[in-house]
């Protein structure tokens, strides 16, 4: 391991008889997501390109509840629970002219009356209602946006609201009639159920008015799908190893246990399993021949090769003389990403993403500026390390999903639908985890297939109508 100290800028080098990839997801590949700003792929790319495969890259969750992009300079997005989901009723302005009113700020939702709301998920989904899974919650989300109901004044107009208006009267009531008052007046039923949700949602209401100045009580909170959580990842055996051997991937940072979808807290379960009742077994079984080994020197051809290419590659960045920002080129990936392989994807646009990436790619390392110095803390060189492995990996993540001629929980494809537009699969053809090969470029990476054998259940396509 080559590891550049933060503070001082100095290259270590560090050997193991194991080593533990424990770094999460790569969400950030789309700039914007809920991800910490920090959250990055560069662990797992590393080891891909030193002969890790890489499976399922397509395999992205985007959450149905979270605030709206508010302007082209936000950095970052917020998640609201899943849990509001459970209070909460999703609509959209039925007639366009409302939702651009609303836009304009010349009408306040409360003004909209319950005909002219189109609750689309109850419309569409009435088995589910608004329970629907995130992947289906999210594409809905789109589908109204797309049509021109969307309330958020941003560049794209996306946003929908999330109204606990009749949880608030339905609350309300329960808790009175458990009072004894059989008979309460509106404003005892209004108070009692706000109190009820500020029990159970308190925390969530409190941080989403701090950052809308919003009051969710007395008006709808205003929502979107965005970036949550990556399924894909390095490719690992039922031990956690990664086709390198000794090389281990645990948690976001690897493929297994989510599939093409992931729901709610099983990140938990993934890292609880991972951490607390896998690795620990598995990683000691491999070590158990080299128990004797001793300390493996750091003084070898292989760690100066290692050292070399890093020092290039920040050479390299310092001695630019670009003029754009790092930031401004993952701004543009981000915009790639969300357009061209976000929530819906088609051949056409994945064929255009494989070639503005690699386009945007080469764009990066010529017209980058990198500001500052190596030799101590300088935080956009961190970030533009970062970036040229996100740079790489999008374009890989666009190959995955063009292959894959389905749809599949997190992979939407719009040539593969029912009639009533629901997720299309094609079990027969691509029932296998998509495990990539680096052989030098993205686009050239070689595809493995790992079948999924399923004895005891039946693979069926799921209605929640």
């Amino acid at each position: 391991i080559i590891a550049r100290n933060l503070i001082t800028g100095e290259l270590e080098r560090h050997s193991a008889h194991a080593v533990i990839i424990a770094t999460g997801g790569y969400g950030n590949v789309y700039f914007l997501s809920t991800n910490a700003m920090g959250s990055n792929v560069t662990a797992g790319w590393k080891i891909h390109k030193q002969g890790a495969y890489f499976a399922n890259p397509c395999y992205v969750q985007i959450h149905p509840t979270c605030i709206p992009v508010h302007g082209t300079n936000q950095s970052k997005l917020t998640l609201m629970s899943e849990s509001l989901r459970n209070s909460g009723r999703i609509w959209v302005p039925k007639k366009k002219e409302d939702a651009e009113a609303i836009r304009a700020g010349k009408m306040k939702p409360t003004q909209i009356a319950e005909a002219d709301r189109d609750y689309y998920l109850e419309r569409k989904y009435p088995a589910f209602g608004n329970l629907v899974p995130r992947d289906v919650a999210s594409r809905a989300a789109k589908e109204v946006c797309d049509a021109g109901h969307g309330i958020e004044a941003n560049d794209t107009n996306e946003g929908v609201y999330l109204d606990f208006s009749t949880e608030i009267q339905s609350k309300g009531k329960q808790t009175a009639y458990a009072k004894g008052n059989h008979n309460p007046s509106q404003e005892e039923i209004i108070s009692l159920g706000k109190k009820w949700l500020e029990e159970k949602y308190g925390n969530l209401f409190t941080m989403y008015q701090k950052i809308t100045d919003e009051n969710p009580y007395e008006t709808p909170m205003k929502i979107y799908p965005a970036v949550h959580y990556t399924m894909g990842g390095t490719w690992v055996d039922y031990n956690l190893m990664t086709t390198i051997p000794g090389c281990f991937s645990i948690g976001e940072s690897n493929f297994s246990d989510h599939g093409a979808n992931r729901l709610g807290a099983s990140a938990l379960m993934q890292g609880l399993a991972d951490g607390y009742f896998v690795l620990p077994y598995t990683i000691g079984d491999y070590l158990s021949p080299d128990i004797k080994m001793g300390a493996i020197s750091t003084d070898l051809p292989e760690f100066a090769a290692a050292e070399k290419a890093v020092k290039d590659q920040i050479e390299r960045f310092m001695n630019n003389k670009g003029t754009h920002s790092v930031d401004y080129f993952h701004k543009k990936l981000g915009k790639i990403m969300w357009d061209k392989v976000g929530m819906a994807r088609n051949a056409k646009g994945l064929n255009e993403a494989i070639v503005e990436i690699a386009a945007l790619r080469e764009e990066f390392y010529n017209e980058v500026k990198v500001p500052g110095d190596a030799n101590g803390l300088n935080q956009e060189l961190e970030k533009a390390t970062r970036v040229a492995d996100f740079l790489e990996l999008g374009e890989l993540f666009a190959k995955d999903a063009l292959h894959r001629n389905e749809s599949c929980g997190g992979h939407f494809r719009e040539e593969y639908q029912t009639e009533e537009g629901e997720a299309q699969r094609d079990d027969e053809n691509f029932a296998y985890v998509a495990a990539w090969e680096y052989t030098g470029k993205p686009s050239e990476a070689v595809l493995h297939k790992e079948p999924l054998v399923f004895d005891n259940v039946k693979l069926v396509q799921r209605s929640y109508k």
